[in-house]
């Protein structure tokens, strides 16, 4: 056994119990290299928020040159290492994993690399969604990594994961479904998209929301509630989810586009020390050895443009941490 357990589901559970008290949500941020994850600590150690980050199984193939199990290993000890440099707690999340990766997701809880895993059955019928589901918690079972559920299907595009078509979660089948899978949260579908979409023609269920968060309630379940697909939504949006029992928000897409815009912004900016001018030959073999122009390698290293990027990703975190409002708001222990 590995057990690198940095911060495992027992502090996670606590920090959404936590949250549901407070009235705020931690996003749930993910990651497929390292400069996302540098940016986003750095932001979330200067709001004193807990941070939770998340691999998709498209995430760890990246990650591990086409191998998930050794991406998630990889990703696994870089959020261990860098975590425990800040003084805030971080949690690793398994994002959208399917019945595909199965031996995956068992070789994960044998090795507690994970504070959660979310396995992702949506597409499949209720009565088959909760078989998935549950034998997902058994797993689980005494190793302390949380497991979440989703019911319902969020329209669009995430990774490995699509549809077509959105299906509002019902609220009686949430609570049939909760106390049948024994999930530790629920991932529901009020109206929001995978992918690029824009909040003001997003129309949110805030009633459909509301009704899952009262009947779970009524029926003893205290269960956190989670938003896929917020990478588009507006500030306003985000505060009345919350209101509706919403205590995990996930966001991908948002981080991928500032991402691609920092180091689009960077290299145009400096375009002229990394690409020889007009009708000049690229000689790269012999790093322009032979040429009146050479490049400046302070501006093609990409350890520079990676500063870049890190500065725009700790930006928008501290960003979505606001509209959260999980600054301030750690369990961290540590001197």
């Amino acid at each position: 056994m590995i057990d690198i357990a940095f911060c495992g589901g027992v502090e996670l559970r606590e920090a959404y119990r936590q949250a549901q008290a407070d009235g705020y949500a931690l996003m749930a941020n993910n990651i497929a290299e390292t400069n996302i994850l540098v940016g986003l600590l750095e932001g979330y150690t200067e709001r004193r928020s807990d941070l939770v980050v998340q691999i998709s199984a498209g995430g760890a193939k990246f990650a591990g040159g086409g191998d998930k199990l050794a991406g998630l290993r990889v990703l696994s000890y870089q959020v261990r290492e860098l975590g425990e440099r800040y003084p805030i707690n971080v949690f690793l999340n398994l994002d959208h994993f399917t019945v595909k990766e199965m031996d995956l997701i068992a070789e994960v809880i044998e090795n507690r690399l994970v504070s959660s895993i979310m396995i992702d059955a949506s597409k499949e019928d209720f009565e088959e969604n909760v078989r998935i589901s549950r034998e997902v918690v058994r797993m689980a079972e005494g190793s302390g990594v949380l497991i979440e559920a989703e019911l319902g299907k969020i329209k669009g595009v995430e990774d490995e994961i699509s549809s077509d078509e959105a299906f509002y979660t019902d609220p009686e089948e949430a609570v049939e479904f909760c106390k049948r899978t024994g999930a530790d949260l629920l991932a529901i579908s009020v109206g929001t998209e995978h992918g690029v979409s824009k909040g003001r023609d997003v129309i949110l269920r805030t009633d459909i929301a509301a009704q899952i968060h009262d009947r779970l309630l009524k029926a003893g379940l205290s269960i956190p509630l989670v938003l896929h697909g917020t990478s588009g939504l507006l500030a306003a949006q985000i505060s009345e989810m919350i209101r509706y029992g919403i205590c995990k928000l996930n966001k991908d897409t948002r981080y991928q586009y500032e991402y691609a815009r920092a180091a689009y912004d960077f290299y145009t900016a400096h375009a002229d020390s990394i690409v020889p001018p007009a009708g000049g030959e690229a000689d790269t073999t012999g790093l322009f050895s032979g040429s009146d122009w050479s490049p400046n390698k302070d501006n093609f290293d990409p350890r520079v443009v990676g500063r870049a990027v890190r500065a725009q990703i700790r930006r928008v975190a501290t960003e979505l941490i606001d509209q959260a409002g999980s600054g301030g708001h750690t369990l961290f222990k540590g001197s």
